[in-house]
């Protein structure tokens, strides 16, 4: 027999519970892939099921690979041990998908051997279907049209439907970019990794044979993080266990944070209504943090109006206090964290230590202090600030105007974003002037009223434009008129959260450039260039060697460290600016913050600054509103911005900046966003307001608003 003494009396019976759909809530380090590896153990051990009967969905091939090893693990001393050698039938959700597709898609005119297409491969024939219908890359991001595509199937809205729900003139462009796009991949006989699921679905839908088959065969399906799921997984999942209902989802609505890539909560948070006859185990006890970790979680957490309310709990002990630094500024903040990891590092290993921050763009300011002090680090889930694409994009377009004969900064800078001058046009234009002793750059503006070539021509243009600027501007003008000129921005701006992080990294190197602008225009360029060459030079840390790891609150899910420093905890931060007038969002953001500080097993600090550098200019955002949620018996301030707290048990809100003020229906109110709209509806929280064709109407809650009364 399977030994389970070693679960927990809850974890015991999310094992044992076998038939049935069965709701695993399991909250942040209680152990939930303990419960899985020996709920697939115990149903193969006790002989209900074999190998090829149990289905089991993941979201990554890591997850279910470590799954499989821990199962395989823990037979090896049952009796059915030695006749396993394999669970088939684990996963990612695509890659059984890839399966099904191979080997049953033919009913349905799919080919077996179709290609997957990649993220290139996607945006790539995007672009070929808008050529095709002569739609201009310049008016429609084809970016933006491959996510709005990616969306569009990921709630099984296939392209003769979407029509029907497109709004506004970009949304229709789309649906006819769709049609082409989807005709292109049939012809190619290709798949994305959307239509993978979505395909998978229709196959289900028009083939019942084979649909019946599947569910007879799959007794068992088990989901991970279910919490994670979006609309066209949550349908596969409901398909597959159309027969026997053996139904185990295992996951934690307060750490649902992927609502950027279609993930949403309603999923797990109405599994009970989907499964009327369904039992709900709640794993509670948690083996990774401390009393006052898990407290102060609970805290944020509890405010959220829509979750499935459980509370963890441990046999840890109360543990010290978590820390709540007061910066002067992002330099200060950034210093005070790496002085106090030189201290850690005699007390446990640099690996143990963790930074998370809400966007990759706070990274900067980090490393740059990682540096200075000699204190290894990586950045997981993301390149370091420095090497970041749209970095060296600007950087080169400066060092281009800074050094005209810079011929690998033209080389880059050239076709981006793209211009149309392709790779024989530089050749030449590399040979001619080379044979003149000159720069590329150096050539273009020496023999601008000689150019054929009009692409060049315009090219030209662009440069000779900058180049003179770089003389009148100051450097933080002059990169924002490189960035206006180039329509850099523009480029990324794609409705989507990774152009979104890639313009505050921009923005971010604008706020590097700050400490020079007090030169003149062609020493601020001078300067800026070489402290950004110096730190570009920093080797990568050595292989083995022990580094601090930082990384966004969003790569930190599923991962755990002895010590974790939260940065940033302001308003406008995190919560981020984009969230700050949804109710829904501003849910998840508060999610997020309890994915954050459940990361720490022993030691938490976090961090806000009175003052920080953005896009170039010092801002002055309130103390988050989530370490108002949090006891304040469970802080320990550290003040270094030479000033006063409000005291917090006089009843003021650290994080309120709400100042009452009359309202009714019809009133004309001003937000510092939005701009002027008319109030439709309000009550004791919320405030639907009409900002006119812009914006629309918005549902804001009252309490953070920020509303002027006209």
């Amino acid at each position: 027999m399977l030994d389970l003494s070693n679960l927990n009396p809850q974890q015991k019976i999310a094992v044992e519970t076998t038939e049935g759909p069965l709701l695993v809530l399991a909250g942040a380090g209680s152990g939930k892939t303990s419960v899985l590896t020996h709920r697939i153990a115990f149903i193969l051990d006790t002989g209900l099921a074999g190998p090829n009967n149990i289905i089991a969905m993941t979201f990554t091939n890591k997850a279910a690979g470590e799954m499989r090893a821990r199962i395989l693990k823990l037979l090896k001393k049952s009796s059915v041990g030695a006749n396993i050698r394999n669970i088939p039938w684990m996963g990612t959700f695509h890659s059984l998908c890839v399966r099904f597709l191979r080997m049953y898609g033919s009913t349905i005119g799919i080919g077996g051997n179709f290609s997957i297409y990649d993220g290139a491969d996607q945006l790539s024939t995007v672009k070929e279907a808008m050529k095709n219908l002569d739609i201009s890359v310049k008016e429609f991001n084809p970016n933006a049209i491959k996510n709005y595509i990616s969306s569009a199937k990921n709630q099984l809205i296939n392209e003769n439907d979407y029509s029907s729900f497109a709004q506004g003139y970009f949304q229709q462009t789309v649906g006819v970019v769709y049609k082409e796009y989807q005709k292109i991949l049939r012809e190619s006989n290709a798949m994305d990794f959307d239509d993978l699921i979505m395909q998978t679905i229709r196959l289900f839908d028009e083939n019942q044979k084979v649909l019946s088959r599947l569910q007879e065969e799959f007794k068992y399906v088990l989901v991970d993080e279910y919490q994670d799921t979006n609309h066209s997984q949550y349908r596969l999942i409901k398909l597959l266990a159309g027969k026997f209902k053996n139904l185990c989802c295992v996951g934690d609505d307060d750490q649902s944070i992927y609502s950027f890539r279609g993930a949403t909560v309603k999923n797990i948070l109405t599994f009970e209504k989907d499964y009327p006859d369904c039992k709900t185990v709640k794993l509670e006890q948690n083996y990774r943090s401390t009393k006052t970790i898990l407290e102060a979680s609970y805290n944020v957490i509890s405010k959220n109006k829509h979750r499935k309310d459980k509370k963890l709990w441990t046999e840890n002990q109360g543990g010290q206090k978590i820390v709540l630094y007061t910066a002067r500024d992002e330099v200060d903040e950034a210093s005070w964290i790496v002085k106090n990891i030189k201290e850690l590092a005699e007390k446990i290993s640099l690996n143990e230590i963790a930074v998370l921050y809400r966007t990759n763009s706070q990274s900067r300011t980090l490393e740059e202090s990682f540096i200075n002090y000699g204190v290894p680090y990586r950045i997981v889930g993301g390149v370091r600030f420095y090497e970041r694409k749209e970095i060296k994009d600007i950087v080169a377009y400066l060092k281009l105007i800074y050094n005209l004969k810079d011929n690998k900064s033209f080389e880059r800078v050239v076709n981006t974003p793209r211009r149309g001058i392709g790779s024989k046009s530089v050749t030449e234009l590399k040979s001619v002037s080379s044979s003149n002793n000159l720069g590329m750059g150096e050539y273009l503006l020496n023999n601008r009223t000689e150019l054929t070539n009009p692409k060049l021509k315009d090219f030209t243009s662009l440069l000779k434009r900058i180049f003179d600027k770089s003389f009148d501007l100051k450097i933080i003008d002059f990169i924002n008129f490189v960035l206006g000129e180039t329509k850099y921005i523009q480029m990324l701006d794609d409705d989507t959260a990774e152009g979104q992080s890639r313009i505050d990294n921009i923005k971010e190197l604008v706020s590097v450039a700050a400490k020079f602008d007090n030169l003149a225009p062609s020493e601020g360029l001078a300067a800026f260039l070489e402290e950004v060459s110096l730190l570009e030079g920093i080797a990568e840390s050595v292989e083995g060697q022990e580094v601090v790891t930082l990384m966004t609150i969003h790569a930190a899910k599923g991962l755990e460290f002895e010590k974790v420093f939260v940065i940033g905890m302001e308003e406008n931060i995190f919560p981020h600016t984009n969230s700050m007038f949804d109710e829904k969002e501003l849910e998840e953001e508060r999610r997020l913050a309890y994915v954050a500080i459940t990361r720490a097993k022993q030691d938490l600090s976090l961090t806000h600054a009175v003052s920080r550098l953005y896009f170039g200019k010092m801002n002055s955002n309130p103390i988050s509103r989530f370490i108002a949620d949090i006891n304040s018996d469970f802080i320990e301030h550290i003040n270094n911005a030479n000033f006063e707290l409000q005291d917090r048990n006089s009843g003021d809100d650290w994080s309120s900046t709400h100042v009452e003020i009359d309202l009714s229906v019809g009133d004309k109110v001003k937000h510092e966003y939005f701009g002027i709209g008319k109030v439709k509806y309000l009550d004791d929280d919320l405030i639907e307001i009409d900002f006119g064709p812009t914006y629309g109407v918005k549902e804001l809650m009252l309490e953070y608003a920020r509303l002027e009364k006209l």
